[in-house]
């Protein structure tokens, strides 16, 4: 395999940073994913660092250097993730559970993969075109689909973010799998948060991605969105990738010379933020917390297998 890419998350004018997002590969495999955590529930961003750790250290350990089944793999260690956020919860006796938003694509043999939940989205773009893009998990997206609102009220209205899909909580997530697509040579995915996509249209990412290299597109878009929101923005967060070499880039990656059983993980480092958290919020979440209820999920699941 052969790709460029390039991810990085802003706070915003947010207090601190909920986005998390990373990448992972081995010689035949690409994962990318990107979580957001929701602001109207308490630590939001713990979810999203659950969900984020929880299916690269997944990736990690079943591509060698492959996925028997890259659709199965996705929903169910997604639909972990939803169990692992609540376990988390009760555990450190939080008021409720955290929850996140999360979209997760995944490329092998040719052949893309995508699952969502909530309105995190992914692009799919081709030779300067839309391919596809996922479909919110959004009130008024449903409105949209029922003829209630226009396009252009969408981005008015008074529950514009409000989504009834996520990871966490009382719920149980309807994680979409996308169908399976072909990827080809130059072929591009944007995964971003709803705080770049809120503040530009589905064209202007399409023009941005194709008339400039990855890096500088991504940069771009973040520009662009932050300064279009301003104070009334939130976190930004995108994982850009072209597939092949088609164009040369500096950044571009070759798996060629790995070894069948090696990954490797790139996760997104969220600069910390001053909050108005109280110390004793601050102690239920720490990375010793997360690694802990990651390690706790992942030998249930072991145990399940067998």
């Amino acid at each position: 395999m052969k790709f460029t890419i390039y991810q990085e998350s802003r706070q915003g004018p947010r207090e601190y940073n909920q986005d998390r997002l990373a990448y992972s590969y081995s010689k035949e495999a690409l994962l990318l994913v990107l979580a957001d955590g929701m602001g109207g529930h308490s630590h939001g961003e713990i979810a999203a660092e659950l969900a984020v750790k929880t299916l690269t250290d997944a990736f990690q350990n079943l591509a060698k250097p492959l996925l028997v089944y890259p659709d199965k793999f996705l929903k169910e260690y997604i639909q972990q993730i939803h169990s692992t956020i609540d376990s988390f919860a009760l555990v450190n006796d939080l008021p409720e559970s955290p929850c996140t938003t999360i979209v997760a694509a995944l490329i092998q043999g040719n052949k893309l993969y995508c699952a969502h939940a909530g309105d995190s989205r992914l692009y799919h773009l081709r030779n300067g075109r839309l391919l596809s893009r996922t479909i919110d998990h959004s009130v008024v997206q449903l409105m949209l689909q029922r003829n209630q609102i226009n396009r252009e009220e969408m981005l008015y209205h008074p529950e514009r973010h409000v989504i009834y899909n996520c990871l966490g909580g009382e719920k149980s997530p309807n994680i979409e799998l996308a169908p399976q697509r072909e990827i080809q040579e130059g072929d591009i995915l944007l995964l971003c948060s709803d705080g770049l996509w809120t503040g530009l249209d589905d064209q202007t990412i399409s023009d941005i991605l194709n008339e400039l290299p990855l890096k500088l597109a991504i940069t771009q878009l973040l520009d662009l969105s932050e300064s279009t929101l301003g104070k009334s923005g939130d976190n930004l967060s995108a994982i850009g990738m072209q597939w092949g070499d088609s164009n040369y880039d500096k950044l571009a990656i070759s798996t060629s010379t790995m070894a069948l059983g090696a990954t490797t993980t790139i996760i997104n480092q969220v600069k910390a933020s001053a909050s108005k958290r109280s110390a004793a919020d601050v102690s239920k979440l720490s990375e010793e917390d997360i690694e802990k209820a990651i390690a706790d999920i992942q030998a249930a699941l072991h145990r399940t297998r067998r």
